[in-house]
């Protein structure tokens, strides 16, 4: 509960094609960003007083920002970006970790993601569900041989940040799933998007831009609010947005005190643009925001009556 203020980075599939919900059908070469650097996203976390990050490593169109060996849906078919040799899972823990930041990696779990308007049927073709191919008949397998990938690959996982946990494909695994993290890092803290029950989640969670909900004022269990930088409510990147259709500073800096105060770190999700950078105008509101925080963030702690995490 420390980490009072951190960075969601929407970046994947969705950021190329102007969707909130990709569906697997998208061409890999879309995804070409000429200026990719995850350096740039943890400088900008640090200025905004920010303690973590979490990026998308793998959002509804089943895309994987990693070489996964149970897939060919991952960025060995983004030929455009490093001809296919990349791993931007490497490349963002690195940079957060260089930074003394804590690293998060969001997952998204099964779900219909097709469906209008934030997604695209595809007409004649299998609903993939958000997960690749390869994971048709064996979702709960897949999902875990994944997570195994994340979790033994690149070091201690400071955050797994699950989206649609309960959904209706594999929300009866979902403990055994939890169980199976937990044998590979006991103390990787695991955010069940939405879950309002430590039994299935480390920590509360609310994503406040879709539920609209926040922690009691009286909360002492240690909970996330998940927000966006867009006032519109999106997640990913669109072309033309500007200064108007951000957040004020004002704003976020009333939600970071609001969300310490009910003893909740605040997630703000800021999304890379298509040159795989957070946008000159957009890093300027972060650092005033680090400015405007600078005497709250030092001065918080978690409140003496929190429970602890079971």
């Amino acid at each position: 509960m420390r980490w009072r203020f951190g960075v969601f980075l929407h970046y994947n599939m969705g950021t190329y094609v102007g969707l909130d919900w990709a569906n697997g059908y998208e061409d890999p070469t879309v995804f070409n960003p000429s200026r990719l650097d995850c350096g740039q996203w943890a400088d900008a976390a640090k200025a905004a007083g920010m303690h973590y990050g979490v990026l998308t490593v793998k959002h509804t169109g089943g895309w994987c920002l990693w070489d996964s060996a149970h897939t060919t849906h991952d960025i060995t078919a983004m030929k455009n970006y490093e001809n296919g040799k990349g791993d931007i899972v490497r490349q963002f823990v690195d940079a957060f970790r260089a930074r003394n930041l804590k690293v998060g990696l969001y997952y998204c779990f099964p779900g219909d993601y097709e469906r209008p308007p934030n997604g695209v049927v595809v007409e004649g073709k299998p609903d993939l569900h958000g997960l690749p191919p390869e994971a048709a008949g064996d979702y709960v397998g897949f999902i875990k041989k994944q997570l195994t990938e994340l979790l033994t690959n690149y070091g201690p996982i400071d955050m797994l940040w699950i989206d649609q946990y309960p959904n209706k494909y594999t929300g009866s695994a979902w403990l055994k799933i939890l169980a199976h993290i937990k044998t590979i890092q006991p103390h990787c803290i695991v955010l069940a998007n939405n879950a309002h029950s430590l039994e299935v989640s480390d920590v509360l969670s609310y994503e406040l831009p879709w539920k609209a909900t926040l922690p009691s004022e009286t909360n002492t269990l240690p909970a996330e609010v998940s927000d966006t930088l867009l006032t519109n409510s999106r997640w990913f990147w669109r072309p033309g947005l500007g200064n108007d259709d951000l957040q004020s500073v004002e704003a976020i800096v009333k939600k970071v005190k609001l969300c310490n105060a009910r003893h909740a770190n605040y997630l703000l999700n800021v999304p890379p643009d298509r040159t795989g950078r957070i946008q000159a105008a957009w890093v300027a509101r972060l650092q005033a925001v680090g400015k405007a925080l600078q005497t709250h963030l030092r001065s918080v702690d978690p409140p003496t009556t929190a429970k602890k995490c079971p």
